[in-house]
């Protein structure tokens, strides 16, 4: 099937937080209660459609493991979107976030779009973070915020879309520069490996 973008996201985040479940719960509709932790990463990718064009999304589920974070760091080169994600039930894992955004920044395109997923929203009665403490890690760091059910499927499309209608937009309002990226000039390297072709 053809498409007008391509857009390459990566899930990040400590390991056991959800990343693998909601990728397949995007891609394939379903909730696999017990999964092997990822080694290295794992691949998916659908096709949406945002203001009547067609758009792969290319996502990549990273492993939350330090002895893997040298491979992850390898996957942020081309990334239009990332998805850093926690688990409303483990506190050690939204105090995690600082350096998982850091290496992000430090590692990826700075116009990369970052969306901030508070995962396992359906064990409410286990929270440890509140989602006021989400949403304001996400307006101190400039992040889009979403808390996200991977087994009841609550709010994934919109995580993955929303994000995708953030890079959307960065595209219209010119910061992604289609063209110029394609043919090379005004643009370092680095820029031209935002995954983002343009089909015409």
């Amino acid at each position: 099937m053809s498409y007008a973008y391509l857009f390459k996201y990566i899930i990040i985040g400590d390991t056991g937080v959800g990343k693998s479940c909601l990728l397949l719960q995007f891609t394939d509709k379903r909730f696999q209660p017990v999964h092997d932790l990822t080694i290295g990463v794992e691949f998916g990718a659908r096709m949406i459609t945002i203001d009547g064009k067609q758009i792969k999304l290319q996502i990549w589920d990273t492993a939350g493991q330090e002895a893997f974070r040298s491979i992850t760091r390898s996957y942020y080169r081309g990334a239009a979107g990332a998805l850093l994600v926690y688990d409303i039930t483990r506190r050690e894992t939204f105090n995690h976030l600082t350096t998982w955004l850091e290496d992000a920044r430090q590692h990826s395109n700075s116009n990369m779009v970052i969306m901030l997923i508070g995962n396992k929203s359906d064990l409410d009665s286990r929270r440890e973070v509140k989602k006021e403490e989400g949403e304001a890690f996400a307006r101190e760091h400039g992040l889009v915020f979403m808390e996200t059910s991977a087994r009841t499927a609550a709010n994934v499309e919109e995580a993955f879309i929303n994000t995708a209608k953030e890079i959307y937009e960065k595209i219209q309002e010119g910061v992604f520069d289609i063209n110029n990226e394609v043919r090379k000039k005004h643009f370092p390297w680095e820029l031209l490996a935002i995954t983002l072709l343009s089909r015409y």
